[in-house]
């Protein structure tokens, strides 16, 4: 009897059917889908297939898809399923770190590959509408493009459109990461190989007693990873606040001062201590004087 499918959103399973040697058809036509290249990649060289239980079990570790193609660009594919707020810097750092590794002491600049980064995220992050973005290097006024060495793409799943032209395969394949057991899902595999093959591999992983348990364990890591930020970000909110109110309190305090108020009573108005108060009314007998 078949399980539910694992969500190939979790970079453990994205990385198995994207990631994975035994499946190049399937990279190749991801990045053909993307990057729309002129001449289409035909091969896929990738070079981080393995999974090992230490990577697995950090919840920092980045279980991306890196690969040279073809056309001889240097690809790197990270999938996010939490907002960090970070994902622009991010990507330029690890862009910066591909371009630089692929250079030896001594070496040439002109060996230098072109590079692109692409980032699947499960939420929302550009300021506009368009679930595909796509940027490289250009002039600001005349819009001319300085070097074709960088590309840096975001993909966000939430802003595909149920409307959206299943014909375009960037559309089919953000259809698949979005839900795979959907009826759109289940009709693009009838007419599309290399969906067919995703899907394929996404029903062998579930099935797999093993491969369940590994994304179980990788699923609450990464759930365990959300509310460990999510508590950060909520502490730092209240932290941020009481920070606000006791400035707040601060300059009512000085105010009240310079009116002469007495200390009882400015401790009754703003609930400072009254050596807090005290310090203050020093202070600002210094600035007067």
């Amino acid at each position: 009897m078949m399980k539910g499918l694992l969500d190939p959103k979790i970079d453990f399973v994205f990385k198995n059917i994207f990631g994975s040697s035994k499946h190049p058809k399937i990279l190749i036509s991801f990045l053909n889908a993307i990057l729309k290249p002129k001449y289409l990649i035909t091969n896929v060289d990738i070079q981080n297939t393995d999974l090992e239980k230490h990577f697995l079990e950090d919840k920092f570790s980045r279980l991306d898809v890196k690969a040279k193609t073809s056309n001889g660009d240097v690809i790197n594919i990270e999938i996010q399923l939490k907002n960090e707020y970070n994902m622009i810097k991010r990507s330029l750092y690890y862009w910066s770190k591909l371009y630089e590794e692929q250079l030896g002491e001594g070496d040439d600049y002109s060996i230098l590959s072109r590079t692109i980064c692409i980032n699947i995220l499960n939420f929302k992050y550009l300021k506009n509408d368009r679930f595909h973005n796509g940027y490289i290097l250009k002039e600001k006024e005349t819009n001319e493009e300085l070097t074709n060495v960088m590309e840096i793409h975001f993909i966000e799943i939430p802003k595909l459109e149920d409307s959206s032209d299943e014909k375009d395969m960037l559309v089919a394949w953000t259809e698949f990461l979005k839900n795979p057991e959907s009826e759109k899902v289940r009709r693009l595999e009838m007419s599309i190989e290399e969906i067919k093959e995703a899907k394929d591999e996404l029903v062998r992983l579930s099935n797999d007693d093993e491969q369940r348990m590994i994304y179980e364990m990788r699923s609450k890591i990464l759930k365990d990873k959300v509310s460990a930020l999510n508590k950060a970000k909520n502490e730092g909110i209240e932290q941020g606040i009481k920070q606000g109110v006791q400035r707040e309190k601060i300059e009512t305090a000085k105010n009240l001062l310079k009116l002469g108020m007495d200390i009882s009573l400015v401790k009754e108005a703003t609930k400072l201590s009254e050596g807090e108060i005290i310090n203050l009314k020093e202070v600002l007998e210094k600035e007067n004087n």
